[in-house]
């Protein structure tokens, strides 16, 4: 099978076998300016698998931005970004049947197929990044829910009186820890989380403040989650994890206090294991489930 994810800045495409493991691996720039260039950095990509290894005609999935449609063959809805994404169905354009998911959804696959959260049957995915994504599993499958929209878990509201987001949401999780807010939340002193968390470990106390506070608004998210979902697990992903030990000593403390522990029993936090290839793994993986009848020739 081969997995593609569809970045903002790059283009990841990777060829799996049977047993997950990949057995080819390419990456190039998005330019996302350029909607023909992208389009045609997908065909490449593509066909350069295709020349390396021993598949030719297997199914193909793309992870991508925004909120596909009902079927999975195009992405229906995304807004300021790769112009041109939006209702382009990638079947025809590659010749070969094309699936089509949402990144976060994509990465979560990957994890629940092959990664920490294997055999596991619910399971909620939160990355933590410039902003906050996330993907929810139920009994074993992606939920994408009505629209697509499942798993927009940064725009759940944390603070009512807090400012709108991107999505109009206010006080959001993604605005309390997203890197995006960083400015914001640190009055302009910290342009990036790392150098919040460099200030930090450097006993600055301001810094504290701010990240404990993210951390706290982070816990209460997930101790929600834990309350409406009941997952098994919970994946933190993304940029900030790399992070982890500044992150889960103090979201420890703090999901003791607000997670409610039926009988003794504690949601697992874990890290997620894939990195930057989970979204084109994962969309791999889609694929074949999605349509397995349809495969022309597995690795």
């Amino acid at each position: 099978m081969i997995g593609i994810d569809l970045g903002g800045t790059r283009i990841k495409a990777v060829a799996i076998d049977g047993s997950g493991n990949i057995i080819y691996r390419h990456y190039q720039p998005t330019y996302d300016e350029d909607n023909r260039r992208w389009m045609n950095s997908v065909s490449s990509a593509v066909n350069e698998i295709r020349g390396s290894t021993p598949g030719k005609n297997c199914l193909i999935g793309i992870s991508a931005p925004g909120l596909p449609n009902e079927t999975n063959t195009a992405i229906a809805y995304m807004p300021g970004r790769l112009d041109g994404l939006e209702n382009f169905y990638w079947t025809g354009f590659l010749k070969t049947r094309t699936y089509v998911l949402n990144d976060a959804v994509s990465a979560l696959v990957a994890e629940a197929r092959l990664g920490v959260a294997r055999n596991k049957k619910n399971v909620v995915m939160v990355t933590l990044g410039t902003g906050v994504g996330g993907a929810i599993l139920i009994e074993g499958k992606p939920y994408q829910g009505a629209f697509g929209k499942a798993g927009h878990l940064g725009h759940m509201v944390i603070d009512s009186t807090g400012d709108p987001d991107i999505v109009g949401m206010p006080g959001s999780l993604e605005d309390a820890i997203g890197e995006c807010t960083i400015e914001k939340r640190s009055s302009g002193k910290y342009s990036s989380t790392r150098l919040l968390l460099e200030a930090f470990a450097n006993g600055d106390n301001f810094a504290g403040e701010v990240w404990l506070t993210s951390v706290r608004k982070l816990a209460i998210g997930l101790a929600s989650l834990t309350n409406i979902l009941s997952p098994e697990m919970i994946i933190l992903g993304g940029g900030i994890t790399e992070a982890w030990g500044e992150l889960t000593e103090p979201l420890e403390k703090y999901m003791a206090e607000y997670e409610w522990r039926t009988g003794g029993k504690k949601t697992e936090i874990v890290r997620a294991q894939y990195g930057d290839l989970a979204g084109a793994v994962g969309a791999a993986c889609f694929a074949l489930e999605i349509s397995p009848d349809q495969a022309d020739l597995y690795y």
